[in-house]
């Protein structure tokens, strides 16, 4: 438990946006979840908020294509569930305006304060995981990475994942962070909660209006 868990909880859906210009008034503070599209991370964001169907999860891969954003009951905080990558059985020029939409998005949000980066522990960093570190140290972006279903490996493959994704960061020299996490065993929810607390500042809570309409 975490002093933040009915913050998360409170989390609804806002709307979808096929682009940058359709997305909430860029203002306040927001965190984006970004990740290969059969990482978790559509339920890594159900478990965050205690919600089984917030984020829209499937078997098949590469649902999400839409900029999704979910508020909070904290004024102009915000959650956005980003496209994921890989786009099973979608026709490569789709795939590019997604893409070019994300990155636009990625590039120009000026409340974006931090990204996690879903990655599934077994295999980790992917050629999409690495342009995203790159062009999280190229834009002075911080990154959280949730290396999912931990539940899936021991304890000691599972640490020594963490530690030499950790070593990648490091010598890439992205302000990053990263843990494990599993939706199934619960691993990392209260570590999750607690970071993502610290860039939607909700540490000075009188300070911030509580939205009536939450």
């Amino acid at each position: 438990m975490t002093p933040f868990d009915s913050i998360f909880q409170s989390a609804h859906f806002i709307k979808s946006a096929e682009k940058l210009s359709q997305c909430p008034l860029d203002q306040g503070v927001e965190v984006a979840f970004a990740g290969r599209s059969n990482a978790g991370k559509s339920t890594a964001l159900n478990t965050l908020t205690n919600q089984k169907k917030l984020a829209r999860t499937s078997k098949t891969p590469g649902r999400t294509q839409l900029i999704n954003c979910f508020g909070l009951n904290i004024e102009d905080r915000r959650l956005i569930d980003l496209p994921g990558y890989g786009f099973a059985k979608v026709p490569i020029a789709m795939k590019k305006v997604w893409q070019a939409h994300m990155q636009d998005y990625l590039m120009n949000r000026r409340s974006l304060a931090g990204v996690v980066l879903v990655m599934d522990i077994r295999h980790p960093l992917k050629e999409f995981d690495q342009m995203m570190l790159d062009w999280a140290k190229s834009n002075g972006m911080k990154v959280h990475v949730l290396l999912t279903k931990s539940d899936k490996l021991k304890r000691g493959p599972a640490k020594s994942t963490m530690l030499a994704v950790q070593k990648t960061i490091k010598n890439l020299g992205v302000d990053g962070s990263v843990q494990t996490f599993s939706s199934l065993s619960g691993d990392g929810i209260d570590d999750l909660r607690t970071k993502l607390s610290e860039w939607l500042v909700f540490e000075n809570l009188e300070q911030i209006p509580i939205s009536p309409n939450a």
